[in-house]
């Protein structure tokens, strides 16, 4: 089988040039098809890849009609307006969080930034945040944005995110998973979301079968369409993947029609729908070039393998 074969060049070549990968899986819809692991298979932090399952329970209350792409921020948070805010804050819509254009400009909520570790509540903290440029006009990554998302929905749902999650995605899915919360028990929809690969690459499965699972609907087709397709220009040039435009918390890919979950250190789901297949991995908790070196065999060597199959 060229799955098989192409994940055994795959984990030759870790092997050859000492690549940190903790394991690597390729499933179609309904199953893993293949998975190699190259140290014990815990449930560990995706990172950013649970900015997709954020974006996921945005879509969910979307589909039920209690959220809109065009709620506006301010609108859901009114008593944290500040005083002068600027007229761009009442234009942040919630279409501008998911695509990390809210015009705050600057990276806030990042893990290894002060405001994450000593701002005591998230919430206050960015509403007061000065705009820099008008919502819609500029991607900068922004864990703020997507914690501003997920406030928004949990407002909308009238729960926290991940006990809305766990009812509608993690129990149908069985997904086993804990999540980290803010100082005010509010789920932190950017990142700390704990899961085993097998269970992490369940929402690219279901995004793979149109957001159905065992015969039951879980996320609808038009918003399984909308968050991977590119709604905004990223601009991060010399990337081998990063400059390829951003949809509703999901990264395009180099290969057209691809798309991915992606989490720092190497926490990916890559969801390959004209091959009907993904191909997840997870890699260690080290400095940002041990996966830039991954990346290369990833990109060109096996997923070309893996879509020629």
């Amino acid at each position: 089988m060229r799955i098989e074969k192409a994940i055994q060049n795959f984990v030759k070549r870790v092997e050859e040039k000492k690549l940190l990968v903790e394991g690597i899986a390729v499933a179609d819809e309904k199953q893993v098809i293949i998975e190699h692991r190259f140290t014990r298979d815990i449930a560990r932090n995706i990172y950013s890849h649970t900015k997709s399952y954020t974006a996921t329970a945005v879509g969910m209350a979307v589909d039920e009609g209690k959220l809109s792409l065009n709620d506006r921020l301010v609108d859901y948070f009114p008593e944290l307006v500040p005083e002068n805010a600027s007229p761009w804050l009442s234009q942040i819509q919630l279409k501008h969080l998911l695509t990390m254009s809210s015009g705050f400009g600057q990276a806030y909520l990042m893990g290894n930034g002060n405001d994450r570790r000593n701002v005591e509540d998230y919430l206050g903290y960015m509403m007061g945040r000065e705009m820099v440029t008008e919502p819609g006009a500029k991607f900068v990554y922004s864990n703020g944005d997507t914690y501003l998302a997920g406030r928004m929905m949990e407002k909308a749902v009238g729960e926290p995110m991940d006990y809305y999650l766990h009812k509608r995605l993690f129990a149908p899915l069985k997904i086993y998973w804990a999540w980290e919360h803010d100082e005010q028990g509010h789920t932190f929809g950017a990142s700390g979301l704990y899961l085993t690969l097998t269970d992490m690459l369940k929402l690219g499965q279901l995004h793979l079968a149109d957001g159905v699972w065992n015969g039951e609907r879980i996320l609808s087709h038009s918003w399984i369409a909308q968050s991977g397709t590119k709604q905004i220009e990223t601009g991060i040039n010399g990337s081998i993947d990063g400059d390829f435009g951003y949809g509703y918390q999901m990264w395009m890919c180099p290969m057209p029609g691809t798309y991915r979950a992606d989490g720092a250190y190497g926490q990916l789901s890559i969801i390959l729908p004209d091959c009907g297949l993904l191909v997840a991995i997870q890699c260690p908790e080290t400095d940002g070039p041990d996966f830039e070196k991954v990346k290369p065999v990833l990109y060109h060597e096996l997923l070309p393998e893996i879509m020629e199959a």
